[in-house]
């Protein structure tokens, strides 16, 4: 359990300093150290996140840098989106969910390598509503489909598509993550429901308890280190996290394909 707790501040520090990663981690937590089923990880991982976002957002809201039109913008489209992402989870193994987190991780680290702090004025400039709207469906059906967050993809449309500076990128991020989790859990708990299973809520709670202490740790570290430096660092070890999973997953994945192959 001390590994769970580990991993349960790494999710709020992630959280709080960057507005994002904290499903990417929880998830192989979840997966690998508690040896939870991935279904049942990915519909925690939204419990988890969602309230871990919750208190960061709440004190990033305190200090004024949430801004609010855009969390409606990227935010309301998403809440449909994820829902319809994880009604479709319902009809694919939780083997290719994870596969398909690892790209997404990928995916991720780019972005995060890729740090949009530095990014020219004509590139902050606000992008057309339908643009961010569609952002919004994007990064809502991947919430639901595989129990992330989506903050490594909303703080850089935050930036790159809303126009905003990276601290009220990230903080926006939060409260954006907050509406998508609420609205992918409350499916993805339907589906692990329906299929007999349910999900240990003593771990969710102390997740929740320990990962809300790391976001308000990060969010303090996060006005005073470089967040192009931050980013990096995640960047590579989200390359390593991606590796790691498709090692232990696709082996397995392509050992069912072969044995339903018809002879």
């Amino acid at each position: 359990m001390i590994y769970a707790l580990i991993g349960a501040m790494c999710v709020g520090l992630s959280l709080g300093l960057l507005g994002s990663g904290g499903s990417i981690l929880t998830v192989p937590v979840l997966v690998y150290l508690l040896h939870q089923p991935p279904k049942i990880a990915i519909a925690g991982s939204l419990a988890i996140v969602g309230a871990i976002a919750l208190i960061g957002a709440a004190r990033y809201a305190h200090q004024g840098l949430v801004s609010w039109r855009h969390v409606l913008q990227f935010g309301v489209p998403g809440v449909i989106a994820t829902y319809g992402g994880a009604w479709v989870s319902q009809f694919v193994p939780g083997g290719v969910q994870l596969v398909v987190f690892a790209l997404i991780m990928a995916a991720a680290a780019w972005a995060m390598l890729k740090s949009p702090t530095r990014a020219s004025e004509d590139e902050r400039a606000e992008k057309p509503l339908l643009l961010l709207l569609a952002a919004g469906v994007g990064v809502g059906i991947i919430t639901g489909f595989v129990g992330v967050g989506g903050g490594f993809l909303l703080v850089p449309a935050l930036v790159f598509l809303g126009g905003l500076p990276m601290h009220r990128g990230i903080a926006t991020s939060l409260a954006v993550i907050v509406i998508n989790s609420a609205s992918g859990f409350y499916k993805q708990h339907a589906v692990v429901t329906a299929a007999g299973h349910s999900l240990d809520w003593r771990v969710i709670g102390i997740f929740v308890l320990v990962g809300g202490i790391g976001s308000l740790v990060g969010n303090y570290i996060a006005r005073r280190i470089p967040q192009h430096r931050l980013r990096q660092v995640f960047g590579v070890f989200l390359i390593a996290m991606c590796g790691f999973i498709l090692w232990r997953t696709l082996p397995g994945l392509l050992h069912h394909a072969a044995a339903i192959q018809p002879s």
